[in-house]
């Protein structure tokens, strides 16, 4: 909530919990009564009741008491419903077709069961999962909204089922329950060489549907041998090389009661584990943002081409009208080359194609079920007719996280830049953070994940994205405590391990703990985190961490003319930095979790790490052996160097940038914390420099471009409109947008203060430069709004905050005649500051 007045704290609170709304209000039958807690905690408060029984609904209450004494109402009951809690309490069984074609390539099965609710229906709730992607219907409905689900995990570790509140579909009389499949990320190609059936080789289907009737009596209905089966229109579906529908296979109303199945055949019953079955925890994939074509053209080459405007990732819906077998092909592109032809070279074996085969005659509506594609154009072929904007939308699909913080400011470019990086967010956080949306690999790569984890936090919610998928990183770690290039893992045991990406293992966990405050993700993920460090550990010599591949500091600048002018980092100098930053992360995680004995361990373990390195790497006189932006930005990010020695790595790190003509030159490991360093050793109007560069390399260099998304290379298109090497070469790759990070904390000031994380204490602490006249930041955090307004009007310093109820903050004031800042501390309210910047 916001505070309508200041300094409002809470100083108690008291929730309780019953089965129904009645005992709830009159306070009995309580499944739990905190009663009262003299504690300021509004955020994280876990259960601390009886036991609770799977597929119950459970209501709550709280009131809370402020700083002065006065209690509040109760709030408006809220409730939660568990899940099956056990794999015993999953009656039904796994389906799957008969003699249906079951390949990789072929027809997406069709099952369902007809059924009748005797009784008035009170509600009906459906858990369903699948081998396999899956959509689910009653009655021709479809249950829920969410796409591409169960989802993308280890599944034959950790399989995600769904709960849909289908009471609204559920009838007195007949019904209908069906699903259909398609091979998804479980069974379709994935990555390279052919890499297919990875987690099985045949689709499966399980369902159970709880009804509960007005009369207070239940019954279940489960996947068993009752269900029936067929192929249906969908000819072909798979992540990589899009959909194939075949309108003149469709099975007319076979999700509704009276379909004659008379033909289709009996399901088989599969032996399949229930044990690997856990509940969803994060949010489903579903439709966001639409575009209309803001252009329709023929290019060149002469195919017929339409722009949306902007690069995203989900499909495109069509309506067309025509004969029976007409082919309607969409093949779908991120650029168009130099000399405006439709390009996909750079999607290497990917097809990104959905065919649609008209039915005919009349009006027909078209969008795929189990693929997504990386697009902003389309190439469209055999449209029957006129091609017209409004029968052609695309559909933005991504994880529904809120949508939590935003940042704007008086510079155009700044403000592309920002929408650029919150939309290679949104085309990359499709269940698992990608590293691109469009070619043959949209795979979770741990690196691109945590270089961006911190931006990303500003931008939207992720703590439960990043908790799901961290669960499957745990799962699949090696069982030496290394960590896979990509999770979940699908390239294998050999792949993996590398410094900057294994350490995902550790960097995102603080992260989310230090944006959220939420402990639970530290104690979720400890194991892990010291298990990747002891690796480190294991495969060193002296303390250092000198043997293994590494990919470095991935895609920083190369001179096209001038080998010694490539910033190319010593691979090993990178890897001690990143096992000292491990090391310093688990300290600090076991000091959050009161873990004193690893603390003190890793201490000492984390000071020879330090001293191994300046052993190592660092000259007498204080000169890294990679004169590089990174080797100097890692030494002073992760605190390697003595302070003695940090002033003077700064003031090199400096000149290097100089020598190329205020340009960056770091790869996917330098870049995130490039500008943090500058301004955190003084070298704020450097980092503004940088960051306002729009000339290759730069940030910038791909807004004047017209880019609409962040991109994998420095230099994806060239200034003369050539592309960089179609073998890797994306236009949606977020991870050099982890500038996000330094505008948000040190641009606009907003951070929390990390003795006191996910924003119970704020710290404001803008930095006024870069020609900036106005910079705007907002962030919704669990406790409410915070903001960061500041404004330059001649040489009078404006800063308007807001700080939400139950928090407080850290005001730091541009003071160029105080050292720097004046530093207040204030409650929460609304607030205006003035300062004079001379």
């Amino acid at each position: 909530m916001q505070a309508g007045r200041r300094n409002v704290s809470q100083s108690g609170f008291e929730i309780r919990v019953a089965e129904s709304i009645p005992d709830l209000k009159n306070n009995r039958n309580l499944a739990w009564s905190s009663g009262k807690v003299i504690s300021s905690a509004s955020v994280h408060v876990k259960y601390g009741g009886k036991a609770l029984e799977p597929t119950k609904n459970y209501y709550w209450q709280v009131r809370v008491w402020d700083e002065m004494g006065k209690l509040s109402d109760w709030s408006a009951p809220a409730f939660w419903q568990t899940g099956l809690m056990d794999p015993a309490n999953w009656k039904a069984k796994w389906i799957a077709a008969g003699s249906v074609p079951d390949s990789a390539a072929g027809p997406s099965p069709l099952f369902r069961r007809e059924f009748s609710a005797a009784k008035k229906v009170s509600s009906a709730t459906l858990y369903i999962t699948s081998h396999g992607l899956y959509e689910a219907f009653i009655n021709g409905k479809k249950a829920g909204d969410g796409l591409l689900t169960p989802g993308f995990t280890s599944y034959n570790k950790r399989l995600q089922y769904q709960a849909y509140d289908v009471s609204a579909l559920v009838q007195r009389g007949n019904n209908v329950i069906g699903a259909m499949l398609g091979s998804g990320w479980y069974r379709g190609p994935l990555a390279w060489a052919g890499n297919k059936n990875i987690y099985g080789n045949s689709l499966a289907l399980l369902a159970q549907l709880e009804i509960r009737y007005a009369d207070g009596s239940r019954e279940t209905i489960v996947s068993d041998g009752q269900w029936k089966t067929a192929a249906g229109a969908i000819r072909s579906s798979e992540i990589y090389n899009g959909e194939t529908w075949d309108g003149r296979k469709l099975q007319q109303g076979w999700t509704n009661a009276g379909f004659s199945d008379h033909d289709w055949e009996a399901v088989f019953i599969r032996d399949y584990p229930y044990n690997n079955i856990v509940p969803t925890e994060n949010e489903l994939i579903k439709k966001h943002e639409i575009f209309k074509p803001v252009r329709i053209f023929k290019t060149p080459q002469g195919d017929q081409v339409i722009d949306f405007g902007q690069n995203l990732v989900g499909w495109v819906d069509i309506t067309a009208s025509g004969k029976s077998g007409d082919e309607i092909r969409i093949s779908h592109a991120e650029v168009l080359d130099k000399t405006g032809n439709f390009y996909t070279a750079n999607l290497r074996a990917a097809k990104q194609q959905d065919v649609y085969i008209l039915s005919g005659p009349g009006e027909e509506h078209f969008e795929p079920h189990f693929t997504f594609q990386g697009f902003r154009y389309i190439k469209v072929e055999g449209y029957p007719g006129e091609i017209k904007p409004e029968n052609f939308t695309a559909v933005a699909l991504y994880s529904d996280m809120p949508e939590t913080g935003n940042f704007s400011s008086s510079n155009p470019l700044i403000n592309q830049l920002q929408h650029n990086i919150q939309w290679g967010q949104k085309g990359n956080f499709l269940d698992v953070p990608t590293d691109c949306p469009q070619r043959d690999e949209r795979l979770g790569w741990t690196g691109d994940a945590q270089a961006f984890s911190r931006t990303a936090s500003y931008n939207m919610g992720v703590r439960n994205f990043f908790a799901k998928w961290l669960k499957d990183l745990s799962a699949d770690q090696f069982s030496d405590g290394g960590v896979p290039f990509v999770i979940p893992n699908v390239l294998g045991p050999g792949a993996g391990s590398s410094a900057g990406w294994a350490d995902v293992a550790t960097i995102i966990p603080w992260n989310i703990y230090l944006a959220y405050g939420d402990t639970s993700i530290l104690s979720q993920q400890y194991a892990s985190m010291k298990a990747w460090v002891n690796y480190m550990r294991d495969h060193s010599r002296n303390d250092l961490w000198n043997t293994g591949f590494h990919f470095g500091d991935w895609l920083s600048y190369r001179s096209p003319d001038d080998e010694e002018k490539s910033a190319i980092t010593d691979k090993y100098l990178i890897a001690q930095c990143f096992y000292a930053h491990s090391t310093q992360l688990l300290t600090d995680a076991a000091n959050v979790l009161g873990l004193k004995e690893d603390e003190t361990n890793y201490k000492q373990l984390l000071e020879r790490i330090k001293s191994a390195y300046l052993k190592e790497y660092v000259t007498p006189a204080g000169r890294i052996v990679s004169n590089t932006q990174t080797a100097y930005v890692l030494a002073l990010e992760f605190d390697m160097l003595p302070e003695s020695m940090r002033t003077l790595a700064a003031d090199r790190l400096v000149e290097n940038i100089k020598s190329y003509a205020d340009h960056l030159t770091t790869g996917f490991l330098g870049t995130p914390y490039l500008c943090e360093v500058l301004s955190r050793f003084g070298h704020t109007d450097e980092a503004y420099r940088l960051l306002l560069q729009d000339t290759y390399p730069s940030w910038l260099y791909p807004v004047k471009m017209g880019a609409t998304t962040i991109w994998e290379r420095w230099d994806g298109e060239k200034p003369d409109s050539s592309f960089e090497d179609p073998g890797m070469n994306s236009f949606n790759h977020y991870a050099y947008g982890a500038i996000g990070d330094f505008m948000y904390r040190v641009v606009a000031g907003l951070d929390t203060d990390p003795s006191s994380p996910g924003y119970k204490k704020i710290i404001i602490k803008p930095h006024p430069g870069g020609d900036f006249s106005n910079v705007n930041a907002d962030l919704n955090t669990y406790y409410g709004l915070v903001s960061s307004h500041w404004k330059i009007m001649g040489n009078q310093f404006e800063l308007d905050v807001d700080i939400p109820a139950n928090t407080s903050a850290d005001i730091y004031l541009p003071a160029p005649n105080e050292a720097g800042y004046r530093e207040l501390e204030i409650g929460s309210g609304k607030y205006h500051f003035t300062c004079s910047l001379k």
